[in-house]
């Protein structure tokens, strides 16, 4: 009997282990067809990046061909490598990376790179030694941005002798904080009577950049300008001005520069809140499908893919470019 009963229990974990096999069985031998890519999405922590998943879903359907596994990584860079190392297991035709942060990449990406799957970088950028393990990115000129923000500021207080500037870093070590970083720093370098009264990082979300413009307006009453590195943070920066009873944008007062362009950035735009909100364009699906349409073609893509990108004044923004604002 008990011979009997040893062998009921061996075949029910045999049983066992070979169902647990069969869910780990690689998505992309299982997909009907269909090419599979793994997105390692940053996190939901703004209208620009909610925008970007949300051209990634409707640019990679399966009526187009295509299966989409979304990892939603909550902005922290060990959740994106073991998504990245659980798109390799799965054996997926693509991988697509919108990093957190620029360093840390090279080993799982050279996983990715023995086992033969191309990686997209999409949106912030990486630093590796090895620029053969990705196969392109696709993205906004961050300096740039930063340069035209800085342009306008150029113009606008040409007269002042003295500006004083209260800076609102996104998440630092990001490609977008350290290129719009580095655009007011070579601004301030070049211009005499800048002067950054304080910096702090809002983490490019509304509830943080609230909290940050209390702590500066605690410090500092008298500021020019708030250079704000994205709308979300700006969003938190006026609600907190409002409850401070402070004069801002077209009522005098402290000026906002704000950038990404959101719709609800440029709603506070066209309202005279923001004085000047520089685009970033989230809407990379298509794109990053051209690039995988070039690769399955057995075309080498453009290593660096920058999306052209507009600026908007208060005194310029009209009604009709907020209304075909898409995100």
């Amino acid at each position: 009997m008990k011979k009997w009963t040893t062998l009921l229990v061996l075949l029910v974990l045999v049983s066992c282990s070979g169902s647990g096999g069969d869910r780990d069985e690689p998505e992309a031998e299982n997909a009907d067809g269909l090419i599979v890519v793994g997105f390692s999405q940053v996190g939901a922590e703004s209208d620009w990046r909610r925008a970007n998943t949300r051209s990634m879903r409707e640019t990679f359907t399966k009526e187009k061909g295509y299966k989409l596994i979304l990892k939603d990584a909550q902005q922290k860079q060990e959740a994106q490598i073991a998504a990245l190392r659980e798109f390799i297991r799965k054996k997926v035709h693509y991988i697509v990376l919108a990093p957190v942060t620029e360093q840390g990449w090279d080993p799982v990406l050279q996983e990715a790179k023995s086992a033969g799957i191309p990686v997209i970088i999409m949106d912030r950028m990486i630093r590796t030694a090895d620029p053969s393990l990705f196969s392109s990115w696709v993205g906004s000129d961050f300096r740039k941005e930063g340069g035209t923000a800085v342009d306008w500021m150029e113009k606008t207080f040409r007269e002042k002798d003295v500006l004083r500037i209260a800076h609102m870093t996104g998440n630092l070590g990001s490609s977008a904080q350290i290129g719009r970083t580095e655009g007011l720093q070579e601004g301030v370098d070049r211009n005499v009577g800048w002067k950054i009264l304080v910096r702090d990082s809002g983490d490019f979300t509304q509830v943080k950049g609230k909290e940050v413009m209390e702590r500066f307006l605690s410090e500092y009453r008298e500021i020019d300008v708030l250079y704000c590195e994205n709308d979300d943070m700006a969003l938190g920066a006026i609600q907190a001005l409002r409850e401070a009873h402070l004069p801002f944008g077209s009522a005098g007062g402290l000026k906002i520069v704000s950038f990404d362009a959101t719709r609800a950035g440029l709603e506070q735009t066209l309202a005279g809140n923001i004085a000047f909100n520089v685009e970033c364009n989230p809407l990379h699906g298509p794109r990053v499908e051209n690039i995988i349409r070039q690769l399955r073609a057995g075309r080498t893509p453009s290593k660096i893919a920058y999306v052209e990108e507009a600026a908007f004044s208060a005194a310029g923004i009209t009604r009709e470019e907020v209304d075909a604002r898409a995100y």
